[in-house]
């Protein structure tokens, strides 16, 4: 036994352990500092790395923002690097709420850029078809490819409990190689990995188009694959935040055992949020083809399904949080091509998403300092 007054029983009451105390109810404001301090974190840790190979972190951080933001012209082209990445990560977004790990929209929206491709070069529609029926039959093409490749994985985890993160894993190579099947073969231009150019009917409207008009918004870039994208951010917060099923939905991934016992359709809702989360993936490959390149091609994206990932994650799959988070990182990636080393962006995306995942430790428990 220790004495009290011992040297013993000083050290022993002053030896500190720290413990993990689980949450019973998470404050607000609490996610939205997690996030904050995991971004400023992997900033942190991102200059540390740059400084130690020889960069400057500051002029490095400066250049990105002058590059995507220093003026309207490239603020254009951050919004367009933005728009398949506020698509993708509401996809991505809509799923993770209910707990659903869609890893897939990376195939989804190359099917959906496959579908809205379709339209054009089968064709299915008639030749000299106005823009009026060849936008809105591209656009339905495209959410209707990739809804249909969310079905697949959403009907495997429903009825066969099939792990999701498998699945549409590996979705995605199928879809890469569905592409290049395409690109190489039938639809190949001059047996290149690309179709030939879309009618200028297949064009998504630009901000420049307008330049007659308008002479400032010449060389402005911005297409009407952003307007998609935003409203589809708005419908889905209210959606998830004022409607009955969006409630069923939040209680789902909050809760399996108390969905299930308030009646809620678990499997029937798995599926339509994966085919909901797959057409609006698929939305982002039809504007990048209508509204970008105006062709398919094997390089459609540099990855923005696995951004979306991240973009979800930085927006606590906030429909509305979607939108800022996707600006950040279209900035990212359109100043990164200017970075040397290349492999800087991607370096910087991977640390914020490693960041964000270790502040969830401080969203489920409460970290206490515990006498000993």
């Amino acid at each position: 036994m220790t004495a009290a007054g011992s040297p013993q029983g000083v050290a022993a009451r002053s030896r500190r352990t720290v413990q993990l105390e689980r949450r019973l109810d998470v404050p607000r404001w609490l996610p939205y500092l997690a996030t904050l301090g995991a971004v400023a974190f992997a900033l942190l840790v991102s200059a540390m790395i740059l400084a130690a190979v020889g960069g400057d972190p500051i002029r490095s951080y400066l250049h990105i923002v002058d590059s995507a933001f220093g003026d309207i012209g490239v603020i254009s082209d951050t919004m367009v690097k933005a728009t398949p990445l506020i698509l993708t990560g509401l996809a991505c977004a809509l799923a993770f709420r209910m707990r659903l790990w869609n890893i897939g929209a990376e195939g989804q929206l190359l099917m959906g850029a496959w579908g809205a491709s379709a339209v054009v070069l089968v064709p299915l529609l008639p030749p000299g078809a106005p823009a009026l029926v060849v936008i809105p039959a591209m656009t339905l093409a495209g959410f209707a490819a990739g809804a249909l490749w969310g079905f697949i994985p959403g009907l495997l985890k429903a009825r066969l409990a099939m792990n999701e993160i498998i699945a549409t894993l590996m979705l995605n190579y199928v879809a890469a190689l569905w592409i290049a099947f395409w690109v190489f073969g039938p639809w190949s231009e001059g047996g290149f990995q690309l179709t030939a150019q879309f009618p200028r009917e297949a064009w998504l409207p630009r901000l420049t188009d307008l330049a007659a008009q308008v002479p400032a918004l010449g060389g402005l870039t911005v297409h009407l694959g952003l307007a998609f994208a935003l409203v589809a951010a708005v419908a889905l917060w209210f959606i998830l935040r004022r409607s009955r099923w969006g409630y069923e939905i939040r209680l789902t991934g909050d809760s399996p055992p108390a969905a299930r016992y308030a009646g809620i359709d678990i499997a029937r809702n798995t599926i339509a949020i994966f085919m909901i989360s797959g057409g609006l993936a698929g939305l982002a490959g039809m504007a990048e083809v209508s509204g970008v390149v105006h062709r398919l091609q094997q390089a459609i994206s540099p990855g923005y399904g696995f951004t979306a990932i991240i973009v979800a994650y930085i927006a606590r799959f906030n429909p509305l949080g979607v939108i800022v988070a996707a600006i950040l990182f279209g900035a990212l990636i359109l100043a990164g091509r200017e970075i040397q080393p290349a492999g800087v962006p991607g370096m910087i995306q991977g640390i914020v998403l490693f960041s964000l995942i270790a502040s969830e430790v401080v969203l489920r428990y409460r970290i206490r300092l515990v006498r000993g």
